[in-house]
């Protein structure tokens, strides 16, 4: 079982296993500093590694090869020299479901032995829409929280990812969209309309609290906002917390990508029972921490998320201290209608209770968006990811691998 630490009445889950990195590691999610040393270890001299770095930059994350002999600008030598001692492996699709509104699932088993009984194992989520394709992302297998109207809250923490791991759920999901130069795509019609690629956004949404993995987090986007590579604008990617109040100038300092942040409440009190983290870092720390956000401006809003629960936070009184709270913080507030999972106790808001909601604050001034439920059929949807195919029978799992496995 995962330990758990209880500070200021906060019960923080840890981890009980660590990442054992595979006897061949994969060149995915390096830096260019750790390519380079790579590649010293391996004898290419000092004054080529530069070139050498940029020449597999190129390879890796501009054209997404998965073998070092394509490789045709890099020697023969030095591809074999590659081969021998590392991969260009991604995580392995274990499942993939596909939603009848065309949000693509995959159950990703991660490289490396582990400590525990069964292969670690994330979900990673695609979202297609007419103006964007949004990658959600995880970061965590399991997660160190435990908000009480989140499915994958539910899960024990059983690590964190490595920056490699962030990365390379991006690589597979490019690969399976044939989403790199020159690619076919095995999927019709999964471009977003005016778009060259199908994923044109990330989001750091998926199992696990990003905030709490910041180093590899970090080290992961970096990669995917280089220019010279995947190239994904940081204004495209979306880092969402819970509310790791020490960590959030962190992220927008380092890192510089547009901030979310799970609210969720107006009063401390109800906060504490749907967001225990806030037991630790109170709404007035969040939203001072928000304030101070680098880069924060009427162009860089930050998105506040607010899951809408029938007679729980959505009362008119809610919307109007809501305003209230976010007052001087450019923002935009993200209503989310709640997605439903076995055994919880919440129940959605009503439409009409959510349109009235909206509209008090949108009457403020504040942009307030009702998300549209994606995935909910095969519990892709925001709040509902769990690995929920780990109780699938065998044969279950076998069927689901097979289907992943047809182009």
């Amino acid at each position: 079982m995962t330990l758990q630490l209880e500070t200021a009445g906060f019960v923080e889950k840890t981890p009980l296993e660590h990442y054992v990195a595979p006897d061949k590691p994969s060149l995915v999610g390096l830096t260019r500093v750790q390519l380079g040393a790579l590649l010293g270890a391996i004898g290419v001299l000092e004054a080529q590694r530069k070139m050498r770095v940029q020449q597999l930059w190129h390879w890796i994350y501009f054209r997404g090869f998965t073998e070092f002999d394509a490789m045709t600008s890099l020697s023969k030598e030095l591809r074999a020299a590659l081969a021998e001692k590392f991969t260009l492996a991604r995580p392995e699709v274990v499942a993939e479901q596909v939603s009848v509104d065309g949000t693509r699932k995959w159950l990703l088993r991660l490289p490396g032995e582990t400590q525990g009984e069964r292969p670690h194992e994330v979900e990673c989520v695609y979202i297609p829409d007419t103006d964007r394709g949004t990658l959600c992302v995880s970061s965590q297998v399991g997660c160190t929280l435990t908000c009480s109207f989140c499915h994958t809250g539910t899960q024990r923490l059983v690590r964190n990812l490595t920056a490699d791991e962030i990365v390379g759920q991006v690589m597979m999901a490019r690969d399976r969209l044939g989403d790199w130069p020159g690619a076919t795509r095995p999927i019709d019609g999964i471009i977003p309309t005016g778009e060259q690629r199908c994923i044109t956004n990330i989001v750091m949404m998926g199992m696990g609290e990003p905030l709490y993995n910041l180093d590899a987090v970090r080290d992961a986007l970096l990669i995917v906002a280089d220019g010279d590579g995947i190239a994904i604008s940081k204004r495209r990617i979306t880092l969402s917390t819970s509310g790791v109040v020490p960590n959030i100038e962190r992220a927008g300092a380092e890192i510089g990508c547009m901030l979310a942040v799970s609210l969720h409440a107006v009063r401390d009190e109800l906060r504490n029972e749907l967001v225990p983290l806030n037991r630790k870092y109170p709404i007035a720390q969040l939203l001072e921490a928000c304030r101070n956000y680098p880069g924060l401006s009427n162009a860089k809003r930050i998105t506040f998320e607010y899951v809408m629960l029938k007679g729980v936070n959505d009362s008119i009184d809610d919307a109007k201290a809501l305003v209230r709270l976010l007052k001087g913080i450019p923002a935009k507030i993200n209503l989310i209608p709640f997605n439903p999972w076995p055994g919880t106790k919440y129940e959605c808001s009503d439409w009409e209770q959510i349109e009235k909601f909206s509209q008090v604050v949108f009457d403020a001034g504040y942009a307030s968006p009702v998300r549209t439920p994606r995935g909910r059929d095969i519990l892709a949807a925001c709040g509902q990811l769990k690995s929920a195919t780990e109780k699938l029978s065998a044969r279950e799992r076998m069927a689901l691998r097979a289907m992943a496995m047809v182009d």
